[in-house]
């Protein structure tokens, strides 16, 4: 199977550079017991989520074993002359040393790329990238981990948790690849007083934090957030006008309940404002408010537009969704569906692509990888992985292996991306992957699928 080699052509046509920005990790360790240098142990911590091991243990039984070509081709990967293949406590005191900050800074490097060779530019929205936000918990005691676990209950247990904030690019080809993350955590201890008073963090404080951080990255660079309905709210708007991102939120009728009645009675008088497509058996219906104003809870007064779609499928199949729209997104006939599906529905990419594959498949986003306090580093390898085995699977490397087999996609040559990454992992095991595969990658044309 080539799915090997492909994966390497992968990595080399899209980032070029990628042993450069590992070369830009800084080395904690002590100069006189280094062994192994830190690209070929980033490469390693890669090839961990990248081949779906599951676990930090399942390095040693995978790739340590001998007479495989593992170490010839991560030496090959990460173009480096190692003797030996690591043990997985070796990758564990690295990354405890490097933390998470300078794994943010490659994938950082990573987005960059993608994003100045116009790889995304087909799922904008009015010019804009769709940033998906939304949160989630990835890690959960019985009891108390660290001094800044957030707490809640469990019938009479409490629950010490561990969650983070991603944003997401929702790309082509029903891509999501993560660009920023921020950790949710009890940061805010008094240094004086009594007994410690940790003050919980939520996730709109870290939303602040994270568009920081990605504005600080990516300053000039045009956005559209995707949310859901927790920014529903005053706080919400300003995320859109303080980050200078336009917005798409989640408007459900308990989120602000007399602007919904507003916008249901300003519906009834705007008939004209209505679009009707029918596709694929289903008959989907668009209407909008151009103007809705709302003064929330702080005084603070909002323009905004409104959307509210209804789809009737077969079999009695119904869909209902409403959206509240920044007033610099032009609302209309011809613009509703693609605000409607890019940035409105499409949440569900990242909710399936994010969260979902990487807890419920072997990336097991919700395990911790080590007895140490430096997840954070885990999490962002485990973040940069899906950014290249989804332009692996929807690239026309893959696509083209497949059509050889009188298959359509990817996923229906290799069964399911489960076995894409099993296939990759005996690739990487039993097939010295050739020179030609590594080398001049750049200047070959990969296009993503988005059919």
């Amino acid at each position: 199977m080539k799915v090997g080699p492909a994966f390497a052509r992968t990595v080399g046509h899209f980032f070029p550079d990628f042993n450069d920005w590992l070369d830009d990790v800084p080395d904690p360790r002590r100069q006189d017991r280094i062994e192994y240098r830190p690209r070929f142990l980033l490469w390693y911590g890669v090839l961990l989520f990248v081949g779906k091991l599951g676990s930090r243990r399942q390095l040693d039984f995978k790739y340590r074993e001998q007479g495989t070509s593992v170490l010839r081709n991560v030496n090959r990967l990460a173009q480096t002359s190692q003797d030996t293949a690591p043990h997985n406590d070796t990758l564990d005191d690295y990354l405890a040393g490097v933390g998470a900050a300078p794994i943010a800074d490659l994938r950082a490097s990573m987005m960059g790329r993608l994003i100045r060779m116009r790889a995304l530019d087909e799922a904008r929205v009015q010019g804009r990238l769709v940033l998906a936000v939304d949160g989630s918990g990835y890690l959960v005691f019985r009891q108390q981990h660290c001094r800044h676990c957030l707490t809640r209950k469990a019938g009479e247990d409490v629950l010490y948790c561990h969650q983070v904030l991603e944003a997401k690019v929702l790309g082509p080809a029903q891509m999501a690849l993560s660009l920023q993350s921020e950790f949710i955590d009890n940061q805010d201890v008094p240094a004086t007083g009594g007994e410690p008073k940790r003050k919980q963090d939520c996730e709109l404080k870290a939303a602040r934090r994270l568009l920081t951080k990605v504005r600080e990255g990516f300053p000039r660079l045009s956005l559209c957030l995707s949310l859901d309905a927790l920014y529903a709210c005053g706080a919400g708007f300003a995320l859109g006008k303080d980050f200078g991102a336009s917005y798409v939120i989640v408007f459900k009728e308990g989120s602000i309940p007399t602007l919904w009645t507003e916008f249901q009675t300003l519906l009834l008088l705007c008939p004209d404002d209505r679009l009707e497509v029918s596709e694929d058996g289903w008959r989907h219906t668009y209407r909008w408010v151009d103007e809705l104003p709302y003064t929330d809870s702080d005084g603070r007064q909002w323009r905004l537009k409104a959307i509210h779609h209804a789809g009737e499928g077969p079999a009695g199949k119904r869909s209902e969704w409403a959206w509240l729209v920044s007033s610099d997104l032009k609302v209309n006939a011809r613009t509703v569906e693609q605000i409607a599906w890019g940035a409105g529905r499409a949440r569900w990419v990242e909710e399936n692509q994010g969260f979902n594959v990487q807890k419920t498949s072997e990336l097991s986003l919700e395990h911790a990888y080590s007895e140490k306090d430096h997840f954070g580093a885990y999490h962002l390898l485990l973040q940069v992985a899906p950014v290249l085995l989804q332009l692996l699977e929807k690239g026309s490397l893959l696509r083209g292996l497949a059509e050889q087999s009188g298959k359509k996609s990817a996923v229906a040559l290799l069964g399911s991306l489960k076995n894409m990454a099993a296939f990759l992992v005996e690739s990487l095991r039993n097939l010295e992957w050739p020179a030609e595969a590594l080398a001049g990658a750049e200047k070959i044309q990969i296009r993503l699928d988005s059919s």
